[in-house]
Parts: C-alpha cells; structure tokens; sequence
C-alpha cells in the first residue's frame, strides 16, 4: 500500500517538474484550456462516483477524491503540453489524444487494477475511452473561443485605458 501512495504522490508531482520547459508564454496561453477541463473532470468524477463508474481503492490523501493525483499531475499538466503541441493542427490534435487515451483506458486502467488503484466497475475500457475523447474535443473547442476572445480588436474605451 505505501508503494501505492508513492506512486500516486509521484504521478501528482513529476509531471510539474517539466513546467519550466514548457515556457511561461505557453502556460500563460494555453491555462484557460486546461484548467476548464480541468473543473469539468471534477464534476465528471462527483457524477463517475454516483454511477459507480470506477472504484479508487487506493487514495493518496483520506477523504478526498481518488482521481485528484491524476488530476492534478498527468491530466492538467499533459493538457498544457498537448494544447502547446497541437493548437492549431485540429487533427494532430485528434490523434495525438486517440492515442493517449486509448493507452490509459486500456494498459493504463489494467496496470492500475493490477496495483489496487483503482478499477472499472459499471464502464467499460472503450466507454472511458470514448469520454476521454469527448473532453478532449471539449477542450479544444474551449480553448478556441479563448483564442477567438483574444483576437477581437479592443474597443475604443479598451484602447483608451489600455494607455
């Protein structure tokens, strides 16, 4: 069970560590994104635990949610690094999340079961998949009215007190 929590702590942590390659020009841009998917996995987890969608067996911190360290680690951090690689590039962006997703729907959940961290229970591996996806799409189309927003000319009022 410690290894568990050492391997939770770590998968939360590691993936901060490669931040400052990223460049602040990156976080800065590609945030909004990634921290809106980031609180609609939140809710997905609170609707994913009234469903019985999976089962955390192994929490790194009691009386919290047990999908926070792949929140906050992997999924927040790897939506910077995918959004800063594949903005732009709608079906790189596609594939490169297939792939990903499908790695951690299928090997991914199956190693995490074999660990005692957590397994599915009224889903399937090709359904989180699928929701994986949708998010993933989600995201992207977030992320481009952002960039949209961005992009509009200021008003004159704007301009006055942008000064």
């Amino acid at each position: 069970m410690k290894q568990n929590k050492l391997f939770l702590l770590a998968m939360m942590l590691i993936p901060w560590l490669s931040l400052p390659l990223l460049g602040k020009r990156a976080f800065k841009r590609f945030y909004p994104g990634a921290l809106f998917i980031f609180v609609w996995v939140l809710f997905e987890s609170y609707f994913a635990k009234k469903r019985l969608w999976w089962r955390f067996y192994e929490k790194l911190i009691p009386k919290t949610m047990g999908e926070l360290p792949f929140m906050i680690g992997p999924f927040f951090v790897g939506s910077l690094w995918i959004l800063k690689f594949t903005f732009g590039n709608f079906f790189r962006y596609l594939l490169l999340n297939l792939i990903l997703d499908t790695l951690f729907a299928f090997p991914g959940m199956i190693a995490l079961r074999r660990m005692g961290i957590v397994s599915l229970v009224s889903m399937k591996h090709y359904q989180m998949g699928l929701i994986f996806m949708i998010k993933s799409v989600i995201m992207y189309g977030f992320q481009s009215m952002i960039e949209k927003m961005r992009k509009k000319p200021k008003s004159l009022i704007q301009k006055i007190f942008a000064k």
